[in-house]
């Protein structure tokens, strides 16, 4: 599992998701910069920021 938490790029957001795949991680996050904190424009630097905070989780048992 990969999990992400936007508070670690936002501060004070509480979002976060969690995926199999980094992708998927990606383009929920991506999804949730537009609609929650109003990103128009998805930067390449931006999508660096994110991918270098997914952390690898440990599945649930």
């Amino acid at each position: 599992m990969k999990e992400f938490h936007c508070g670690s790029l936002v501060p004070g957001c509480d979002w976060h998701t969690r995926a199999d795949e980094e992708a998927e991680v990606m383009r929920r996050a991506v999804e949730h910069m537009r609609e929650t904190h109003g990103e128009t424009v998805i930067r390449e630097t931006m999508i660096e920021a994110i991918r270098s905070r997914i952390e690898k989780t440990r599945d649930a048992a």
